[in-house]
């Protein structure tokens, strides 16, 4: 039975969004039985259109896409070779093509999207295009697919905003079928602990740069996702939960033959569940109401990304859907935390995996009844169907439902005995705003802090605060601001955490306010983030002056200045379009001033669709 409140906040968001989700599945289902009545997407081409459309292709696809019964299947790709997560795709293209041929379709390369890399760009002027890159990709997404040529899609990406774009871009052709086929994590290398203590130590000036950068070498050092629990594994975990992989598929290693064989089979299903089969499986009938709910259930119980809070309200309101912040906090109350995977704990995706990975995570919670079960995924109906974990048997790729539970639960604990009895984001509300708060990996102890306010309009300020010693021997509350996505496109500001860090273990209580972003590796300071109102949008935040104390109370859920800001004028000011030229930058002046607050997704495409 589902449990009350997973019910509760179903129906909340089922009638809040009653209207645009009607009006969105109308235009899709229109879409779709035009598709089904008229036969492949191609079909309905001029003959010059379509000859454009097949002139590169090979002689035996070129055959097939000239006539009509064969589904054509696009490939929309985040590859490049500079970024770990996405070079193994480099190459699926033939290997998809290959399997959907074999399958009785047609496979094309539809175009691709960027991806770029918040550990490349932490501290640096281009992380403040990261964020607004979701929505680039988004819009590169249905770019590949408005060519009106294709009857299903398989969707390569991995990391942080790459994902949310592509499902985003993906929703506006929400008729079509639409895979996601990861690549996987690289294998474990320098352990998180280790590598931990070594950025505190280059923090606190006690090694040089090539130590700790062999250090940093010796932790991303091969194909695949980066090995910790941040937005990038994130992103895997909830595409599985929602219905979007295959079961099983989100963290097996790149370059294996399991990895292989779920990449030919995701192409292989693509076909099968075209408009022209008999399993037509619109990626808008998959992401309903149920899974995202199911999303943020799976959010809260593995303590995931805090960049999830703003992209999934952004894919809901791509696919009608209206989910709040409010709803979140409502969830994190009754889902318990089930995982401990770095930053909120030693462990990495692959002991996760190996002590039973999706197939325990997701059947613990359905039976729980923290989950939907009755949902339409890729796979087919019922959420069940991802209690099974693929394996190979003489070559062959099989699913066997995995009923044994987890053998590490010092990583992944069943429902009734975990790591926390509610979720490991807290939503915080008070008299500066509403803001989120990752608690999972924050020690109890310091989940309250009342101190003076340290303000910063500029992340390097803090960090040089730090290192002329300004900040030692003392309590506070570091508050940054401007920099939402109004302001510099709200980039994460996750190099301040070691400094904080350093500061904590000294025995400091420090806390961070911010309408910035820390990301899926906030870590152990205390943090209250997305911060809305932001500041450069008239948020409280830009009236705090040095010495305002303020309580950030992260387990009651509530961020409060202590001082009277009645009368006073704002502070500071974010950057004029000038100033913020560089680095590409000035390209995305128009997304500043269009672009929505936290709570509504920080997205330029508005509210709901």
């Amino acid at each position: 039975m589902t449990h009350p409140v997973i019910t509760e906040v179903t129906e909340r968001v089922v009638a809040r969004s009653r209207e645009s989700r009607e009006a969105y599945l109308e235009r899709v289902r229109r879409a779709g039985a035009e598709l089904r009545e008229r036969g492949p997407a191609r079909g309905r081409l001029g003959c010059a259109n379509l000859a454009h459309g097949f002139a590169a292709a090979p002689a035996e696809d070129k055959i097939g896409l000239r006539g009509t019964a064969k589904p054509g299947v696009a490939i929309v790709t985040s590859y490049n070779d500079m970024l770990s997560a996405h070079q193994p795709y480099e190459t699926y293209p033939p290997e998809l093509k290959r399997a959907v041929r074999e399958a009785g379709g047609v496979a094309q390369v539809a175009g691709g999207v960027p991806a770029m890399c918040d550990g490349v760009t932490q501290g640096r002027a281009g992380m403040e295009l990261s964020l607004y890159s979701r929505d680039v990709i988004a819009m590169a997404t249905a770019i590949a697919l408005s060519h009106d040529m294709f009857d299903a899609s398989l969707l390569l990406g991995v990391c942080d905003k790459i994902v949310p774009g592509l499902l985003i871009g993906a929703l506006r052709f929400g008729h079509l079928p639409a895979i996601f086929v990861p690549a996987g994590p690289m294998t474990s290398g320098l352990p998180n602990k280790v590598k931990a203590r070594a950025r505190q130590a280059f923090a606190e000036g006690k090694i040089g740069r090539l130590e700790m950068l062999d250090a940093e070498a010796s932790s991303y050092h091969s194909p695949g996702t980066c090995t910790f629990y941040g937005t990038a594994n994130s992103n895997q975990l909830l595409m599985e939960v929602m219905g979007l992989h295959l079961p099983g598929a989100t963290f097996v290693n790149p370059h294996t033959e399991l990895r292989r064989a779920l990449t030919a089979a995701a192409a292989r299903r693509a076909v099968a569940i075209t408009p022209h089969g008999a399993e037509y499986t619109p990626v808008a009938e998959v992401v309903d109401e149920k899974a995202i709910v199911n999303a943020v259930v799976a959010l809260l119980a593995s303590g995931g990304s805090t960049n999830h809070t703003m992209h999934l309200v952004a894919m809901a309101a791509a696919a009608g859907i209206e989910l709040t912040w409010d709803d979140m906090a409502a969830l994190s109350k009754v889902v318990p935390l089930i995982t401990r995977m770095y930053p909120n704990g030693q462990a990495d995706v692959n002991h996760f995996q190996a002590a039973g990975g999706m197939a325990v995570f997701i059947g613990d919670l359905l039976d729980a009844g923290l989950l939907h079960e009755d949902v339409l995924t890729v796979a087919g109906r019922g959420l069940g169907l991802y209690r099974s974990a693929p394996t190979l048997k003489d070559g062959a790729l099989v699913w066997d439902e995995r009923t044994e539970p987890s053998t590490d639960t010092d990583v992944l604990r069943p429902v009734a005995e975990p790591f926390s009895p509610d979720g490991g984001i807290h939503m915080l509300t008070g008299n500066l705003g509403r803001a989120v708060s990752k608690v999972s990996a924050v020690k109890p102890e310091h989940l309250v802090i009342e101190a003076p306010a340290k303000v910063f309009d500029d992340q390097l300020d803090l960090l040089a605060a730090f290192e002329r010693g300004e900040l030692d021997g003392q309590d506070f509350v570091a508050v940054v601001r401007y920099q939402g996505p109004r302001a510099n496109g709200m980039p994460e500001l996750h190099k301040l955490t070691p400094p904080l860090a350093v500061l904590l273990d000294r025995g400091q209580k420090v806390a961070i306010v911010t309408d910035g972003r820390m990301s899926g590796a906030s870590g152990k300071v205390p943090a209250a983030i997305h911060l809305s109102p932001e500041a450069a949008d008239g948020g409280p935040i830009a009236l705090l002056r040095d010495g305002d104390v303020i309580r950030l109370d992260s387990a009651a859920g509530t961020l409060t200045v202590l001082a009277d800001l009645t009368g006073r004028t704002p502070e500071g000011a974010p950057l004029t379009d000038e100033q913020w030229a560089g680095t590409g930058r000035e390209l995305f002046a128009s997304f500043r001033r269009t672009v929505g607050p936290a709570e509504r997704g920080a997205s330029v495409f508005g509210g709901a669709a």
